[in-house]
């Protein structure tokens, strides 16, 4: 089962990360398990050269896990499979619900964050999936629903609610 995907978008320093970071406890205090999924722009190593998992990886493994007493890596092929319902599906079906960190051109609901002092327009466009925005500009897409950046309980409120309206 593909548990719902949420995107989070907004340009470089708008607050993803911060957003997230603090909603999560959030939707957790409300019983979800939350999964999150980051997308970076730049090359980043993943596992270390020479270490077990890297050198499984290296020598053709699609999957290699790292699992330590209290937590797991997980190491894969991802050529084909990049969108975060794609992801979503193939690695985090145990989750209640996923936040996306990026991703702006992915198919998928979208919640951008924008802050007024950046000084910079929108990433994404309604047409885009933009389903919400948490912002300091209240002038921006007006017909979508907006929330301050500090209003976690109405945006949990807000992913719990549009949830149940897309499986009805």
């Amino acid at each position: 089962m593909t548990p719902p995907v949420f995107i989070f978008v907004g340009h470089s320093n708008s607050g993803k990360t911060t957003l997230i970071e603090r909603l999560i406890p959030e939707l957790i205090r409300r019983g979800l398990r939350v999964a999150t999924i980051k997308h970076a722009h730049h090359k980043v190593q993943l596992d270390t050269e020479g270490k077990d998992s890297w050198r499984y990886k290296n020598a053709g493994a699609a999957l290699s896990m790292l699992v330590t007493t209290g937590a797991l890596q997980l190491i894969a092929d991802a050529d084909a499979e990049r969108e975060p319902l794609q992801l979503a599906r193939r690695f985090l079906g145990e989750a209640d619900m996923v936040l996306a960190e990026g991703f702006s051109h992915a198919a998928g609901p979208k919640i951008e964050i924008m802050r007024r002092a950046l000084g910079k327009p929108p990433r994404c466009e309604i047409g885009d999936g933009l389903i919400a925005i948490a912002t300091d500009c209240p002038e921006v897409y007006p017909e979508l629903p907006h929330f301050t950046l500090n209003d976690l309980g109405g945006l949990a409120d807000f992913l719990l609610q549009y949830i149940d309206t897309a499986r009805t």
